[in-house]
């Protein structure tokens, strides 16, 4: 028997590219909803990112498009979209889409328009910078919105220039904000018996995700600065280089500090002046990390791994790719895996219900496979 989903019997239609809102599109299949993707004749971008391909497609396509229809609309086509138009009448119960500012109303795919006929529909859009302000009309990208919103400005090493984040946390994150409207907005429905427009933007993201700097810079002023792999308000929090890669150490209060001292060997500077309280070891940042990259660089990452975990002290290597895939926790998981033999794995959803984590979803198909099934969707008109 094939176990029920949290969103089973939901159809959502999904008018996407690129990465925020098919990330959505996937958390939702992966919760069990019946998603079709409509992509434009030429496929989604990220067919065609590189430079990892499997079967002709970009890797990244495999990663946030698996467990759909596939549907090839051109909606600058009257006929096509005219078919989408009733297909989000008679089927979805959620249209989401990432269309360019402006583009929805135009093709009357704006919620406005939409909920005029169908007030239950959940309508999604997932747009770059927000629907207000004198930038509303703007496209935007990940890197965009992590330079706008001062991300990149406090990621980096100190003496160095301002670093992108190496996933894209604004589109994933965006995907995750939309989601989180979306079942907000369906269980308002189940209630109150009326559908919603969610808005969500990669910029407001971004903002929301460097919360804590506004709110000191807020509180006192300070601007923020790079830290490294450190961070502005814990001493020490920060990669250190053992022997053979690095390791992250945490101590995030003078006990796990203390403890951290008698584990390498030196527990008179839990009691010196300097680095006794958090407070002073944020002024005597440079003298404590170099006091502790001495001792680590003695040891292996495993070695120090664990010592310090013996001694309770939150700590891990910074990790490749590679090793992250084989490490036996990420196998222990089950989290990354394939619906398709002969088929690449793929990381599924990071929850499980019951104890179980939904199964992987099925294999990308190609652009508009699922053309032909239309006509079965779609009801015949008399």
């Amino acid at each position: 028997m094939t176990r029920e989903l949290p969103l089973t019997g939901i159809v959502v239609v999904e008018l996407s590219d690129s990465a925020s809102a098919p990330f959505a599109g996937k958390i939702l299949a992966e919760l069990g909803a019946e998603v079709w993707k409509v992509e434009r004749p030429t496929g989604d971008s990220s067919r065609g990112w590189g430079p990892s391909e499997w079967k002709g497609d970009g890797a990244a396509f495999h990663a946030l498009n698996r467990g759909r229809g596939y549907l090839s609309l051109d909606i600058k086509d009257r006929s096509d979209l005219a078919t989408l138009h009733r297909l989000i009448a008679e089927r979805a119960d959620v249209f989401l889409h990432n269309l360019r500012p402006g583009t929805a109303a135009k093709y009357g795919l704006d919620a406005d328009n939409l909920r005029v006929t169908k007030p239950e529909l959940v309508h999604c859009e997932i747009g770059a910078f927000g629907k207000a302000g004198p930038l509303r009309e703007l496209p935007g990208y990940d890197p965009l919105m992590q330079a706008f919103s001062g991300i990149m400005d406090i990621t980096g090493e100190h003496d160095g220039g301002p670093v992108r984040a190496g996933v894209s946390i604004v589109d994933f994150g965006t995907g995750m904000w939309a989601v989180i409207g979306v079942l907000a907005a369906l269980n308002r429905r189940h209630v109150k018996h009326t559908g919603a427009a969610v808005d969500a933007s990669l910029l407001e993201t971004a903002i929301a995700w460097n919360s804590v700097g506004i709110a000191g810079y807020q509180a006192d002023g300070y601007p923020g600065s790079r830290h490294g792999s450190g961070v502005a308000f814990i001493v020490p929090h920060r990669a250190f280089a053992a022997s053979d890669g690095a390791l992250i150490i945490s101590c995030a209060n003078d006990a796990l500090f203390a403890r951290l001292s008698a584990a390498l060997g030196c527990p008179e500077w839990a009691d010196d002046p300097r680095f006794a309280t958090n407070a002073a070891r944020l002024e005597n940042r440079a003298e404590i990390d170099r006091l502790i990259g001495e001792r680590i660089a003695t040891g292996t990452r495993a070695e120090w791994q664990e010592r310090l975990q013996a001694a309770g002290i939150p700590c891990a290597p910074v990790q490749t790719t590679p090793e992250l895939v084989s490490h036996e926790q990420t196998r222990a998981l089950g989290i990354i895996d394939t619906a398709d033999e002969g088929e690449i794995g793929v990381v599924g959803l990071p929850l499980s219900f019951d104890g179980r984590r939904p199964p992987p979803l099925p294999a990308v198909r190609p652009i508009g496979a699922d053309n032909d099934l239309l006509g079965s969707v779609l009801p015949t008109r008399a």
